[in-house]
């Protein structure tokens, strides 16, 4: 404990200077980190290859490896993504609103930083990076508790953001690792009330509900990708197989890739046996209802497939009535990530985009978009789930709470 507490302290010391600290001051440094990925790209892959081998050689599933996996191109997009968020604007000192009182009073609301933000991730080492750029540039020191399986990575990358920002005269205590050897030194962290302002958890499900549940440090939940595409009757269907295949197999290992598929009733006939022999020529298992279970190769669905984040190349799929059962199914089923629509009716699409309660709704368009990058936040610190605070995507201005500036001229009540 008291090692993750000295981090924490370190840390919270250093934040002070970092919440005053210029736009220039900072953006340099975010070049400077960016610069260092690729000074130290030998070492930082040597020791990804090390995570990578070790996780092989542990029956790690290839999914989870993708995921850890670093290439040159990745790395190079750590480091484009770092330049990204220096080029967005500083959201430290934003006036969110501010109005003259009658009485005279100036009020404005204005951005500033938590202060200490604990991360606590899994496998992904660009997460280390783009949890250093975003925290740095919204103000906010970072602790970064990545998983074991990539400590290897983790260090590297750290070591050289470190010396980074250490170049442009900030303290290099902004960034720091938490040890990995323990699995008490999560518990710590999520009990570090007072010295940690909020957690993130980033990763699977089991992570995500330990965090919530047993942390007394404020936690802003990322929640894991049961996505959803639902096939309207009024579909262009050439569309509608493009969006789906783009949606399952451009990526299958990430959260906003689609897990789900539901298909109107009326296109069954038509649609289905195009779309099985799509889905099966990329080496997708299809886990279908009875009516996609009438085509060879498909797999009888249960309950658990529907509400599975597979983050693999299999997908449940229905078929459906209508709109409205597409609702009720996922509903019970979505995680709440992104679910999209494919359809050209627009009183169809008006009521599912009003009816579906998740923190992305897509018309006519992939769920691989649901993306801090995509949706032109630079590189995201997670995609939030939850209603509190921050919803989807989270950028700059959602790593950052309010304070009121009340400036007066001798007022007294």
């Amino acid at each position: 404990m008291n090692d993750v507490l000295t981090l924490a302290r370190s840390a919270r010391d250093a934040s002070y200077d970092l919440a005053v600290a210029t736009r220039e001051t900072k953006d340099r440094a975010l070049h400077a980190m960016a610069d260092a990925l690729g000074t130290a790209a030998g070492a930082i892959l040597a020791a990804n290859a090390e995570d990578v081998q070790r996780a092989e050689a542990a029956g790690t599933p290839p999914n989870i490896i993708d995921r850890l996996r670093l290439t040159p191109e990745r790395l190079e997009a750590m480091a484009d993504g770092l330049r990204q968020v220096a080029a967005l604007p500083d959201p430290v000192g934003e006036v969110v609103r501010g109005s003259t009182l009658a009485n005279g009073l100036e009020l404005r609301q204005v951005r500033v930083p938590f202060g200490v933000v604990g991360m606590i991730y899994e496998a992904r080492p660009n997460v280390t990076a783009d949890a250093a750029g975003i925290c740095l540039k919204s103000g906010n020191a970072v602790l970064l508790r990545g998983s074991s399986s990539a400590h290897s990575s983790n260090a590297a990358v750290v070591e050289a953001l470190r010396g980074a920002v250490e170049s442009v005269g900030l303290s290099p205590e902004l960034l720091q690792l938490v040890p990995t050897d323990s699995h008490d030194t999560v518990k710590e962290l999520m009990r570090a009330r007072g010295l940690v302002d909020v957690l993130i958890p980033r990763g699977g499900a089991g992570l995500i509900r330990s965090v919530v549940e047993e942390s007394t440090v404020p936690v802003i939940e990322t929640g894991v990708g049961n996505c959803h595409v639902y096939v309207d009757a009024s579909a262009d269907l050439d569309k509608a197989l493009r969006l789906v295949l783009n949606s399952k197999t451009h990526r299958t290992s990430v959260c906003n890739s689609a897990e789900s598929l539901l298909v109107h009733a009326d296109l069954a006939d038509e649609f289905l046996p195009t779309l099985i022999d799509a889905l099966s020529d990329k080496g997708v298992t299809i886990h279908g209802d009875p009516t996609f279970c009438e085509y060879d190769g498909v797999q009888a669905a249960t309950d658990d497939d529907f509400a599975a984040e597979y983050l693999s190349l299999d997908i449940s799929a229905a078929v459906v009535e209508d709109v409205e059962a597409a609702i009720e199914h996922i509903r019970r089923f979505s995680s709440g990530h992104t679910d999209a629509i494919v359809a050209e009716d627009q009183r169809v699409i008006r009521r599912f985009t009003a009816a579906v309660d998740s923190a992305a709704v897509l018309v006519n368009a992939s769920t691989r978009f649901t993306d801090g990058g995509e949706f032109g936040f630079g590189a995201e610190i997670g995609i939030s789930t939850q209603k509190l605070h921050a919803r989807g995507p989270m950028g700059l201005p959602e790593m950052t709470s309010t304070k009121y500036v009340v400036v007066g001229d001798g007022h007294v009540r």
